[in-house]
């Protein structure tokens, strides 16, 4: 294979991992805020800024890494 379609199946693998990650802690921010007693829409909103500020950190860091490599 081509160095550079070993490179584009590398990113498409690590922004499905980054995806799943960031969904598993909104879901889960959302859920303890659910368990605390707030309302779903509370409870969503919370687990919708979860899951924006690991998902902004997560592509950050993932920019940094490829930019390194």
């Amino acid at each position: 294979m081509n160095t550079s379609s070993i490179h584009l199946i590398l990113l498409a693998l690590l922004l499905a991992i980054v995806g799943l990650f960031c969904t598993l802690v909104g879901a889960a921010a959302g859920l303890l805020a659910r368990i605390d007693g707030a309302t779903y829409a509370t409870a969503l909103l919370r687990g919708a800024v979860a899951f924006a500020g690991s998902a902004s950190l997560s592509l950050a860091l993932l920019t940094f890494v490829l930019a390194v490599l």
